[in-house]
């Protein structure tokens, strides 16, 4: 199965529709500023975390990398409708979005 690599301006629509948001990038990167509703599984608990992820998924990390890799993977193991963010949370702050500090989604 494909994933999806979505804009910044389509995450709305996704969310929309009931999609889930992770962020995969490390604890001490998330609290320092996130997307507003993204839950922060890092990308190296991904496997042991992976039934706390449901389709529709949106993947967002710092640039989209990290975010493309879990993607990639989910998709591969059949794990239904995966997107990746592209631009990451940093094209998130570029757009002149908000971003959420803290632990909290």
């Amino acid at each position: 199965m494909q994933f999806a690599e979505i804009e910044i301006d389509e995450l709305q629509s996704w969310l929309e529709r009931g999609a889930q948001l992770v962020d995969v990038r490390e604890v001490w990167e998330y609290v320092s500023g996130h997307v507003p509703g993204a839950l922060n599984i890092p990308l190296g608990e991904v496997a042991e975390r992976r039934e706390e992820l449901r389709a529709p998924l949106v993947l967002v990390c710092a640039s989209g990398a990290r975010s493309g890799r879990v993607a990639e993977y989910l998709s591969g193991s059949g794990f239904g409708e995966v997107a990746n963010l592209l631009g990451g949370t940093i094209g998130w702050k570029e757009s002149g979005r908000a971003v959420v500090e803290g632990s909290e989604p």
